[in-house]
């Protein structure tokens, strides 16, 4: 990377870095009013716009200037095409110590502070969702993943417009795939360990993506007309892995300048990142990602385990039902 790129990335990320850490006391300002709670016996409070049916809570219309506070596992969250609109200040979602939970399908625009996935979170999925407009006067993130949150999945969402488009603090082995990432701030930050960002488009952010850890994935995205495409943390002399090997090669630059002489769709020449970051094998073309994305499948297992873990359950109770008749008799 040029001495001029590389101080204009620094740049922009130290400006990124102040703003958030200055602003992190007050993005959590959220009065109980405008709470809502899916409790851990299942139930909805502060709102009659979810409906449930099992562990399907799906909504009914638009949600506004409301947080949503999933405190139940195994359970998924539908919008249904709907929108929750918040006033740019408050939180949208929040998942705390949270397991098999699916946010789907949702209209997320104008919070202060995006979807939440924190602490002992694992095997969360954050799928099929447009996320906008959100952290420009609290300096926050569309998705924020962070604490230790690990083993989660962010799919085949549009993440555009937003301070930060998605921010992972301190977690890993989390799946970033298939989003169509354009026009944020920072488009995915990277601040943990382990983790894999795999075919996203990641358009016209002010940086693509920053790497302040080593040892994450990053491989057939599509950097296009960032005005960083990626940058790595200096001070932490981070390694990660920008390819996938030849012949199945690494991301697509728009601004690389290399040439392919034997035609195999892989440049002759590494994309450079820094003196310890290099993509191997760079795209000549751009990824082509799937019509149907590969989260697909990934919904129809959640769905179908959580529809066997409440048969069982209902089973259970029946033979508890039926043993205490027997019981009686």
């Amino acid at each position: 990377m040029p001495i001029v790129e590389k101080r204009r990335a620094a740049l922009i990320l130290m400006l990124i870095l102040c703003s958030v850490f200055v602003a992190l006391p007050n993005i959590l300002t959220v009065r109980a009013s405008e709470i809502i709670y899916i409790r851990a016996d299942g139930t909805v409070e502060g709102t009659d716009k979810i409906q449930r049916d099992g562990s399907m809570y799906t909504f009914t219309d638009n949600i506004v200037n409301q947080s949503i506070v999933v405190e139940k596992d195994n359970i998924v969250v539908d919008g249904a095409g709907y929108a929750l609109e918040g006033d740019g200040t408050i939180e949208s979602i929040w998942l705390e110590n949270r397991c098999n939970v699916t946010i789907k399908n949702m209209q997320i625009t104008h919070f202060g502070n995006g979807i939440w996935v924190m602490g002992n979170c694992k095997n969360n999925a954050i799928i099929g969702n447009n996320i906008t407009d959100i952290g420009h006067e609290t300096a926050a993130n569309g998705i924020w993943v962070s604490f230790g949150a690990s083993n989660n999945t962010i799919s085949g969402n549009n993440i555009t417009n937003n301070y930060v488009g998605i921010f992972v603090y301190m977690g890993g082995d989390n799946i970033i795939s298939e989003n169509y990432i354009t026009s944020n701030g920072l488009g995915i930050w990277i601040a943990g360990g382990s983790n894999r960002i795999i075919r996203n488009d990641i358009t016209n952010n002010g940086v693509g993506v920053s790497v302040d850890i080593g040892g994450n994935i990053i491989y057939h995205n599509n950097f296009v007309n960032n005005t960083v495409q990626a940058a790595v943390n200096e001070a932490s002399s981070a390694i990660n892995i920008w390819d996938d090997s030849y012949p199945s090669g690494g991301n697509y630059w728009s601004n690389h300048k290399g040439t392919d002489n034997n035609g195999d769709g892989v440049g002759d020449s590494p994309y450079i990142i820094d003196e310890n970051n290099q993509d191997n094998y760079p795209l000549v073309n751009p990824t082509i990602i799937p019509e149907f994305p590969s989260w697909a499948p990934i919904l129809l297992g959640i769905t179908v385990l959580t529809a066997a873990i409440a048969l069982y359950r209902l089973t259970r109770k029946k033979q508890e039902l039926d043993d205490g008749y027997r019981t009686g008799l």
